[in-house]
Parts: C-alpha cells; structure tokens; sequence
C-alpha cells in the first residue's frame, strides 16, 4: 500500500460511514439506547471520535519525532486515559473492539452536533498528518495498519451494528 491509496480508502470508507448516519436523519434516533447494547449511535459516534483522538495523537507525536509505547501496566493504562481522555487503544491490556465505557461517560452530557463537529476536525487532522508524513515514517511506524485499525475499520464496525439494529427496529437498510 501507498499513502494515496491509503488516503482514497480512508476516504471512500469514510463517505460510505456518513451516508449511513446522514440516511438516518433523526436525531432522535441517533440517540435512542440499544443499538448495540445499552449503546446508542451518539455512543458509539464517541467511540469512534476517541479512536480517531488516538491515532491524530500518535500521528502528531511522529511529525514532531515523539515516541510512544502502549502501556503495559494497568495504572500505566489509567494514567494514560487520565492524560489524554480516551483509552490506550494499542495496550495489550486493552479489548480493542468494545467500546470503552469511560469514554461514553466522558461524552454522555455532550451534545450530539459538538461530538460530530469534534470528530470531523478530528478527521481532518488525520488527513492532514498523513499527507505530512513520510514514507519511511509509514513503514516505521506501522501507520497503514494502524491507521485502518483505528479509523475505517470501526466505522466499518459501528456502520454494520447500525445497520442490524435498523433491521431489528423494523425500520429496514440505509
């Protein structure tokens, strides 16, 4: 892989995600609880949003030559979210598919349109790191693969768990 076809991938995978939530339409149902769980759409629209807070942080820290290592300790792995707000999602320690609790408790008193508005500019710093970074940082960094894992992939995730609980509503396919 190259970083333009990374780029046109994230991007497709990222168009394919809001044309989903935007087919939903009511707010009222991207907040409504069971989608996945207890979990609603804002829910896991946050988990999204602290997934991708991860990786524009770890994508700073190597533009500015920084070094991050996963914790390997549970009061390592509280301190981390208590630095940076959201889990060390690269922790062994660390269930890397569900959605961290802590997270949905930090985002449960914010509004709806301020998580959205946060996750595009969160988005956008991504994009933005990758056209700044390197070949050679891609490769040293793992960046293909971790960038996947930590962007389209949980909008992959989280747009299929929509989906079933669409169906399961009655409500059909978006």
């Amino acid at each position: 892989m190259n970083k333009s076809i990374l780029l046109q991938r994230l991007q497709y995978e990222r168009d394919t995600f809001e044309l989903l939530l935007n087919r939903i339409g009511f707010a009222r149902q991207l907040t409504m609880k069971g989608v996945s769980g207890n979990l609603s759409i804002k829910d896991l629209l946050a988990d999204v949003l602290a997934r991708e807070q991860f990786m524009a942080d770890r994508l700073n820290e190597i533009l500015h030559g920084e070094t991050y290592a996963p914790c390997t300790s549970y009061t390592a792995l509280q301190d981390f979210q208590s630095q940076y707000g959201y889990p060390d999602y690269e922790s062994p320690l660390m269930e890397k598919e569900k959605p961290d609790h802590l997270v949905m408790e930090k985002f449960k008193n914010i509004a709806l349109d301020e998580i959205i508005a946060q996750e595009l500019g969160v988005y956008a710093n991504i994009m933005d790191a990758i056209r700044k970074l390197t070949h050679h940082q891609f490769l040293d960094h793992d960046l293909y693969h971790r960038i996947a894992i930590h962007t389209y992939k949980p909008y992959r995730r989280v747009g299929a768990e929509i989906q079933r609980w669409r169906k399961r509503i009655g409500a059909g396919p978006v």
